[in-house]
């Protein structure tokens, strides 16, 4: 499975809520609105869209299995760090 075109915008922290992703799987589908949200334990975990509906929430898109899972969130965390540690350097005292 190639996973490519991760995108990731973080936002102010909401209820454990740090960010949002999106990727192209295997170049021929787009998932959005991954929320990436941080653990309490440490490190963070991916939420994917789900509908409401009157009897409950539907999941709109997501990984059937493990691997598939940890494939996605690897990479999309790697992205996040990244894009993170930008923040975190242009922020800092050092560079200013």
């Amino acid at each position: 499975m190639q996973i490519s075109e991760v995108q990731v915008v973080p936002i102010k922290p909401n209820n454990g809520l740090v960010g949002f992703a999106s990727c192209v799987i295997d170049g021929n589908l787009y998932v959005g609105s991954i929320g990436i949200f941080t653990r309490l334990q440490g490190g963070y975990r991916l939420t994917y869209p789900t509908k409401k509906t009157p009897s409950g929430n539907v999941g709109v898109v997501y990984p059937i299995n493990k691997e598939t899972s940890h494939a996605i969130e690897s990479v999309i965390l790697a992205k996040f760090e990244e894009v993170t540690n930008q923040y975190v350097r242009h922020d800092s005292p050092d560079t200013q």
